[in-house]
């Protein structure tokens, strides 16, 4: 469960295009606005801020590489890492250097609290190129249990929901989720925070 604090929080989202919600919502809003609404909204932290630092086709090296600009220069009290979909392109090669630029992000950003996210599931179309997705997911939980991190395992919830079919309802495309998906996505990441559901859009 996240810690809320009595005065304002900044919140920074570091991801990839699914962090990102580029495109693929078609207009509609991505998990990170949905996370926001119900933050400044219904929770009333009208002066929170929440920085979508999301970059399309990114890796966790290009985030650490570019840290202080998408995240250290915001001094984060929460920061949110969603990466792995496109490390996992690199298959079981990438898998330490997705690792150890992981940890990196979480040392340089000592204080702030740590919430890493797995990667959803992708559908067939996309498991050959990414075949390697749950061995990153994996990475993930034990670096949440490494370092103490808050946990929110869309892989497994994902699972859960469609144990014997794609996810074809919460999808725009293999990779990538639609409406739906993101507004699940921000949901299932609320409730594992400590901080309820969206209770109108």
């Amino acid at each position: 469960m996240v810690a809320l604090s009595d005065e304002p929080m900044t919140w920074v989202m570091a991801g990839d295009s699914i962090t990102q919600a580029v495109h693929h919502t078609h207009g509609a809003r991505g998990w990170v606005e949905h996370v926001q609404e119900r933050l400044c909204w219904q929770l009333g932290r009208l002066t929170d801020v929440v920085v979508n630092s999301g970059v399309s086709g990114w890796t966790a090296t290009d985030m650490l590489g570019a840290y202080e600009f998408r995240i250290g220069r915001f001094t984060p009290d929460v920061l949110s890492l969603s990466l792995g979909t496109n490390d996992a392109l690199a298959g079981s090669d990438g898998l330490e250097r997705f690792r150890g630029a992981m940890r990196e992000i979480i040392a340089r950003s000592a204080g702030a609290q740590i919430v890493l996210h797995t990667p959803l599931v992708v559908s067939h179309g996309e498991r050959a190129a990414r075949a390697g997705l749950p061995a990153y997911c994996q990475a993930v939980r034990d670096l949440a249990e490494e370092t103490g991190a808050l946990l929110v395992d869309h892989e497994a919830d994902w699972l859960a929901h469609f144990p014997d079919r794609e996810a074809l309802a919460w999808l725009d495309d293999p990779a990538h989720p639609n409406a739906a998906g993101h507004l699940h996505l921000a949901n299932h990441t609320l409730r594992t925070l400590g901080l309820g559901e969206l209770t109108e859009l």
